[in-house]
């Protein structure tokens, strides 16, 4: 993220725009709107425009955000769209006869333990998963509708978890123009536009505080674990969109 301003001595709140620089293949929906109406509402409490680029890939919860901006920017070749609901995982009904393995689950409630991968898959289970999906679907929907209004072409496929380059993004009303950030706040402000990058610390020892913290062996090695995992998850989702 990037404010702009036309000279060094500019205060934020005389700086004219926000923008957003977004590269991200989706996520949670809860997550997603949550930014999404945090934008909106510091846009509404500053008086600020937010203008959002896009990098590789804006979709699914990614492109979610994208909305909350004024104005979206892509690179011809970024990848927009994707406005669906998924739910992936994998089942292993046989896996632990195989293994001598005795599985033992005991719920109060008969829907407690719905859609385990150790069982098979029940008809009705899936069924309740996707009314559950068509409600997170619709909540989508109805949000880029609201943010993309009448600039949103009326195309069957629009809201089918299809996704497009920009380019075509572009014809469908998904984004506003094609162009990079610097380019862009440049040809807008000026030349002499200065951007202020804000950035949120990364990396395993800045997300976990392993420096001024305790932490034992056990620790870290879970950390690693869920990292290793994390990372197979998302590197799952990008390869979606062929990246």
């Amino acid at each position: 993220m990037a404010t702009a301003g036309a000279s060094k001595e500019n205060s934020f709140s005389r700086r004219p725009a926000v923008a957003i620089s977004i590269n991200s293949p989706g996520g949670s929906p809860v997550q997603s709107r949550l930014i999404f109406r945090r934008i909106r509402d510091l846009a509404s409490e500053k008086n600020k425009k937010v203008l959002v680029f896009v990098e590789d890939v804006a979709a699914s919860g990614g492109y979610m955000i994208a909305v909350a901006g004024d104005e979206i920017f892509a690179d011809p070749s970024s990848i927009v769209g994707s406005i669906g609901v998924v739910s992936a995982s994998f089942g292993f009904p046989e896996l632990l006869k195989k293994i001598g393995v005795e599985r033992r689950v005991h719920t109060a409630g008969q829907n407690k333990a719905v859609l385990d991968p150790f069982k098979p898959e029940k008809k009705e289970d899936v069924e309740r998963l996707k009314a559950l999906q068509l409600e997170v679907h619709e909540t989508f929907i109805d949000l880029v509708k609201d943010r993309r209004g009448s600039k949103l072409k009326d195309d069957p496929d629009l809201f089918t978890g299809l996704f497009w380059t920009a380019k075509k993004g572009l014809e469908l009303g998904l984004v506003d123009a094609l162009g990079d950030m610097r380019s862009v706040l440049k040809s807008r402000f000026g030349p002499k536009t200065q951007l202020k990058l804000i950035t949120a610390p990364r990396g395993l020892f800045g997300r976990f505080g392993l420096f001024g913290s305790s932490f034992s062996a056990p620790d870290i090695a879970a950390a690693a674990a869920s990292g290793v995992i994390d990372a197979a998850e998302e590197r799952a989702l990008w390869a979606r969109f062929g990246l």
